[in-house]
Order: C-alpha cells, then structure tokens, then sequence
C-alpha cells in the first residue's frame, strides 16, 4: 500500500449564515479577524497561524462557482456546526471578560478528559463555538 502523502494542517473551514454582513461583524468585532476576500456570497477571514475561516450566505454554494482559476463545486451545510478555536491557558480568562464584555452568554464550561479546558459559546446563526486550551485532544 502506497505511503499517505502529508497534509500540514486544516486551512479553511465553513460556516452557512443566514445574514453575511451580521456574521461577517460578529466574527470580526469578537475574533479580530480580518477580511481577506469578501462578496454578494462569501465572506474569507484570516484566523491567526494561517488559517481562514469562509462565512457562506445560505444557499449560495449549492451550485458550482466559476472563477477565473476553474470551477469550485458546490458544497453547503444546514443545521448548528461546531467550530473550536485553540487559545492558551493564560487566555481563558481573558475570553471569558471578552464574550462577557460584548454580551455573549458562555453556554458551558467543560474540563476536558486531558485537563484542557473548553468555554462553549453561540455566534448569531446560532453555531456553536468553542475556545479550548491544550489538553482538550492527546494531540493538543
């Protein structure tokens, strides 16, 4: 059997939103992220240690988007997703005054199996987040 090529690490991950502009703000003004490429569908943001997080407007991937590099194919989600975002422990207070300082409720609070600590959290289109700090996976 042939040796599996290596893949360095996630680079973009996608959440559907109902109200781009809405999410679009929201992730800005409580992550920082800045917009690296935004129109009428999507929205790209830059998550900090190169990754990217696309905000797609409900709908619009369904069908395949013709670039001038090729053809994207179509790709969508319904329903509430995850996404997790890796801080330090030194951090987590700090989250905590931040979501609490722009009004976000922390849904749980989680002591993880390998004693990192997970603050769990909803955006506007009521996805669920999550911050951990190392110890939430034997990998991190």
């Amino acid at each position: 059997m042939p040796e599996i090529p290596e893949i360095s690490h996630v680079l973009e991950s996608s959440l559907y939103v109902e109200d781009l502009a809405c999410a679009k703000a929201f992730y800005q003004k409580i992550f920082g992220f800045a917009a690296l490429y935004e129109d009428h569908r999507m929205c790209a943001l830059r998550i900090p240690a190169s990754g990217v997080l696309l905000l797609f407007k409900h709908g619009v991937s369904l069908h395949p988007s013709h670039v001038p590099g090729g053809i994207i194919p179509p790709h969508g989600g319904s329903g509430v997703l995850h996404l997790c975002f890796a801080i330090p422990v030194a951090s987590l207070g700090p989250w905590s005054a931040h979501l609490e300082s722009h009004g976000i409720a922390i849904e749980s609070r989680v002591r993880q199996q390998f004693g990192g600590i997970s603050l769990y959290f909803r955006d506007p289109d009521g996805h669920s987040l999550e911050l951990a700090t190392p110890g939430l996976w034997a990998n991190y």
